[in-house]
């Protein structure tokens, strides 16, 4: 079930990436967290201001990647989001990379939601063994109160190889009975990359009326044949300038790719 708010179809998500948050290898001292807070800002407008229907904030930029969020992320994220919030007029979700612990706890403070987040599954990925606990995570929800925060299920882990024998269809059907999932995403095998259209057919096919969304690599050249399968999509590096997922949102990009969705609905 997506969060309220999401009342069209083919719903798009725009990703407000973080710069690189205090604490990782790549944070700017200089500019500081002023510059962070005014960065998401222009971002923030620019996805809006193009039509976009919905945003998550994330910090993308946190390379190298770790599996667990220290607290000055934590702290960080949090601070700017309540900083904009009087700013942000679409529904709004949060993933903080890759703790989905610190993902709920975010949401919860800034209000928040939904949050994506690989929930579910082990892999052997580019940051070492990852695995996770859904019923954990699902217990932590609990005890902060949070259960209206809705969570979305990446089971197509970025950077990463499932452990899992099983088809990502047979997963997928699986976590919507056992995990109470609430969407589920696919992706690339990274950041910019589509899923296969036929992965998604089966993916649709196999968990009913759960929402599937795209987690990866849609763009203005692409968006027509997927969103023929897919409820949705959550769109990064498409909507950046010159398509570079680290550069600024480009609101012209922006205008386009909502243009060209509205066209479609």
């Amino acid at each position: 079930m997506l969060p309220e708010g999401f009342n069209k179809p083919k719903i798009i998500i725009g990703m407000v990436h973080f710069p690189a948050l205090p604490g990782f290898t790549l944070y700017d001292d200089k500019k500081g967290m002023d510059w962070i807070v005014s960065r998401v800002r222009n971002d923030l407008h620019a996805l809006q201001d193009g039509g976009i229907d919905a945003v998550m904030f994330c910090n993308e930029n946190d390379r190298p990647y770790t599996l667990q969020a220290d607290f000055a992320t934590v702290a960080a994220m949090a601070r700017t989001i309540g900083e904009l919030k009087s700013e942000i007029r679409v529904p709004f979700g949060v993933d903080v990379l890759w703790d989905p612990k610190a993902a709920i706890a975010v949401a919860k403070a800034t209000g928040a939601q939904f949050v994506r987040e690989i929930i579910t599954g082990s892999f052997i990925s580019d940051m070492g063994f990852w695995n996770t606990s859904v019923g954990e995570l699902y217990k932590y929800r609990k005890l902060l109160d949070a259960t209206d925060v809705k969570i979305f299920f990446n089971i197509c882990a970025e950077f990463a190889s499932p452990l899992d024998r099983r088809s990502v269809e047979e997963v997928a059907k699986s976590v919507v009975f056992s995990s109470l999932a609430d969407a589920i995403l696919i992706s690339g095998p990274m950041t910019g990359m589509p899923p296969d259209r036929k992965t998604l057919e089966r993916v649709k096919n196999a968990v009913g009326d759960v929402p599937v969304l795209i987690n990866t690599g849609v763009n203005l050249q692409n968006v027509a044949e997927l969103l023929e399968v897919a409820d949705g999509a959550i769109v990064g590096t498409g909507l950046k300038k010159d398509g570079i997922t680290w550069n600024p949102v480009d609101p012209d990009r922006v205008k386009r790719f909502m243009e060209r969705v509205e066209s479609l609905r």
